[in-house]
């Protein structure tokens, strides 16, 4: 039986857990993949959308966990990754 994540409460936690734990012993079904952006935004874009369409986006960007903004920029990164594929 896989031992459950310890609760950390910081980084240096965190890290010093990492760094010492087998991983492979322990239960991580229950993590979820999370996207870093470190490339610098250095274009804006103005869109209107209709109020519907928005609401709809707002509401799953909240499910998802992260801003609207950022949502849509993730649904149009997808989009264009489908395409080249």
């Amino acid at each position: 039986m896989k031992k459950k994540l310890p609760k950390l409460e910081s980084d240096e936690e965190a890290e010093a857990f990492v760094a010492n734990a087998d991983l492979t012993d322990y239960d991580l079904s229950g993590l979820v993949t999370m996207q870093f952006e470190m490339k610098p935004k250095n274009k804006s874009v103005n869109l209107r959308l209709p109020e519907q369409l928005l609401s709809a986006v707002r509401k799953e960007a909240k499910t998802a966990g992260v801003p609207y903004q950022r949502f849509i920029r993730m649904a149009l990164e997808r989009a264009v990754q489908r395409s080249k594929n």
